[in-house]
């Protein structure tokens, strides 16, 4: 489905990015784990279309994406949830659904997607004619989600989801995340609780510096060393 092959990217010189690979096969659910400053958001910021690579390609279901405008990759069928939720807080949760539904897949399948959101997170009908900005961050989270699911999409992307909640609330999140993966949405997550997110997911890959230095399902990369020394703070017994 998402081909990212030998992507590198720079920003003032410095590189972020340094041929970096990944793939997303249709109906996976992949995880980015790594560090502060490793290049995860830059990664999502290219594939979505806001940041412009200096080399490398792209491929989404067989389309050149680096062709495409960030407003025509939406069309096809990605949705972004960026880093520190940015939803519309002068706007009500509603409107802020309605701006994910934007793209024509959104729009044909607006009142499908809205009875979904609400199924998954109840709370968002309820606080519909409510300001977003007035939320509580989980609030606000789940209203990032519901407006990427608004969109119809094939690939949901959700970057740093649980960042700034509280454990409880990040579990109810990440619970979630599970059930629209289990409904069929291919998911490509990046996240800094790497045991939680490695547990959901079908394949890992972890950035460092830039690079990818590691890859494989949940049980390769929970037995590396690497990964259990720098991530969950395990030893060897």
């Amino acid at each position: 489905m998402l081909e990212v092959t030998n992507l590198s990217v720079a920003y003032g010189g410095l590189r972020a990015l340094t041929n970096v690979s990944l793939t997303v096969n249709q109906g996976q659910f992949v995880t980015v784990v790594g560090p502060n400053g490793a290049g995860k958001s830059t990664l999502f910021k290219t594939i979505s279309g806001v940041v412009k690579p200096m080399g490398g390609t792209i491929t989404f279901l067989g389309d050149d994406l680096l062709a495409l405008s960030a407003a025509e990759r939406a069309h096809r069928g990605i949705a972004h949830v960026p880093e520190g939720r940015q939803v519309f807080k002068t706007l009500t949760v509603r409107e802020n659904l309605e701006m994910g539904a934007y793209p024509k897949t959104g729009r044909a399948a607006w009142a499908r997607s809205l009875d979904r959101i609400h199924t998954l997170f109840p709370i968002l009908a309820e606080r519909a004619q409510q300001m977003a900005g007035t939320l509580s961050g989980g609030e606000q989270q789940m209203v990032a989600i519901g407006r990427g699911l608004a969109s119809a999409p094939k690939l949901l992307m959700l970057d740093e989801p649980s960042m700034g909640l509280a454990p409880t609330v990040t579990d109810t999140i990440f619970e979630r995340i599970s059930q629209i993966h289990t409904d069929g949405v291919t998911v490509l997550l990046v996240e800094q609780r790497v045991a939680e997110a490695l547990e959901l997911s079908d394949h890992g890959y972890v950035l460092e510096t830039g690079h990818m230095v590691l890859e494989g399902p949940y049980e390769t990369l929970m037995a590396d060393d690497r990964v259990r020394k720098s991530y969950l703070g395990l030893t060897e017994d």
